[in-house]
């Protein structure tokens, strides 16, 4: 309980800061943070994970709320809803497992400069009390732990700034100066907006790439909370239940949202939680604050909770893997998709897109390296010259293939060995089809063996389509 209220009060500020961003009433943002967070508790397949409206989708969809209103922001957020239910029928949080651990690290060392990042213009051109209220906020952070863990240590770091701030009347930026807190609950809403061609085409490109965005952070944090946690999340479950909780967020005039890898560590690292308990608290307590504890939650001066997110920061960033030791060990291109994703991470400040570039760079740094494993030796004598293929044949490994051989000195009879190795693509097929075309002109009979079943088959299959 006391997580879930830890995490709300990190929610409130940065749920106000994203509606801005999306050019929406305040209150839009608080009531969507509500909706996922409730939701995703019953819905969802990671436990303690915090679901709420988040910058990157907000990011996305600003567009049509800035151009077509809010009925249209909601169409597009519930269509990127449908989107991730789809999504998750047919099988795409499966594709995780094909996110490298270099790539994850990558992922959560930019997630940690990223939260730093977000903090700095709470510290530009403020009165001088702010940066003594944020240090002492870092020193009850680290000592209070130390004394019990039965009070989380950000929730008393809030508590005895916002009493500080208001019993000495410090004036310093709160949360009530990030935006209108609202006086009531949420309604259902229907949108206005014509069922046509064209209202598709106008929110769909918007609507695909929130619903990709969104899945794909999510994906990314409950993967990072396993790690954390010991424990095992399901994947497909949690697509479907983002979907579900987007939906319901939409026609609660809700902007949509994902997985906050900020208030998922606090409520994980900081605060301890690890059920969905705290999850659903999360948004009760966001409700509650601000609907009738409004005018108590909007005292809490910015510095307390710029002070979580600073430690958050740097409980997140992975340490170990920056250190002289690890990068002296680990091969460089391991190290190289690691710099990648945190790069383009910081650069566009997308998730999603720094996870992408970093996959990619590792496909073909990967492809790149395995190409260099394939050798092919020969033995011969004045009936038969033979080769034998070593390694995995795929379209990287097999384009020099046809360099290997010596088509104008070798006998009549050329048998070429795969015992140890294997056919992937159709390009390396084509290669083989294009040996076996130049021994011919110097009239060589060549013979393939060893061919394991898959590579035989596949080979019978592909060689005449490919010319």
């Amino acid at each position: 309980m006391l997580a879930g209220l830890v995490t709300a009060l990190a929610l409130i500020p940065e749920a106000i800061a994203f509606t801005v961003v999306t050019g929406v009433d305040p209150r839009v943002g608080l009531f969507s943070s509500f909706v996922l967070a409730v939701v995703i508790a019953f819905t969802g397949g990671r436990p303690a994970m915090i679901t709420a409206a988040a910058g990157s989708v907000a990011l996305v969809v600003a567009p049509i709320s800035r151009e077509y209103g809010a009925d249209y922001l909601i169409v597009t957020i519930a269509l990127a809803g449908i989107i991730q239910v789809l999504l998750a029928v047919f099988g795409v949080a499966r594709l995780m497992r094909f996110i490298p651990r270099s790539v994850m690290v990558g992922f959560v060392n930019a997630l940690a400069i990223l939260i730093f990042i977000s903090q700095i213009p709470q510290l530009i051109d403020v009165p001088w009390a702010v940066y003594v209220l944020t240090a002492a906020g870092l020193g009850i952070l680290i000592l209070w732990p130390r004394i019990t863990r039965a009070v989380p240590a950000p929730l008393v770091a809030i508590v005895v700034l916002t009493a500080v701030v208001v019993i000495f009347g410090i004036a310093v930026p709160n949360v009530a100066d990030q935006g209108e807190l609202p006086e009531s609950f949420p309604a259902l809403l229907i949108p206005n907006v014509p069922i046509t061609w064209e209202t598709l085409q106008i929110v769909a490109p918007a609507a695909f790439a929130a619903a990709l965005v969104g899945l794909l952070e999510s994906l990314m944090t409950a993967k990072l909370v396993d790690d954390i946690t010991d424990t095992h999340s399901r994947k497909t479950r949690e697509s479907w239940g983002l979907g579900v909780a987007n939906i319901a967020s939409a026609f609660f005039g809700g902007t949509g949202g994902c997985a906050m890898i900020g208030q998922t560590m606090i409520n994980v690292k900081s605060a301890g939680g690890r059920t969905r308990i705290s999850t659903f608290l999360s948004g009760v307590w966001v409700l509650v604050l601000v609907v009738i504890l409004g005018d108590i939650v909007g005292q809490i001066p910015m510095a307390a909770l710029v002070a979580v997110m600073i430690l958050v920061s740097v409980m997140t960033f992975d340490w170990h893997s920056v250190t002289p030791s690890t990068l002296r060990r680990m091969p460089l291109s391991e190290t190289v998709v690691m710099l990648v994703t945190v790069g383009i991470t910081v650069w566009t400040h997308n998730l999603a897109t720094g996870v992408i570039a970093g996959v990619i760079t590792a496909m073909v740094l990967f492809a790149r390296r395995v190409a260099h494993f394939t050798t092919v030796t020969r033995t011969a004598d004045d009936e038969v010259a033979r080769y034998r293929v070593d390694g995995e044949l795929f379209f990287a490994s097999s384009n020099d293939l046809t360099t290997q051989f010596d088509y104008a000195s070798d006998p009549k009879r050329v048998v070429i060995d795969f015992s140890r190795s294997h056919v992937w693509d159709a390009s390396t097929v084509a290669t083989l089809d294009a040996i076996v075309t130049k021994y011919a002109r110097h009239g060589v009979t060549v013979e393939f063996e060893g061919m394991n079943a898959a590579t035989t088959a596949f080979h019978r299959r592909i060689s005449d389509a490919t010319g």
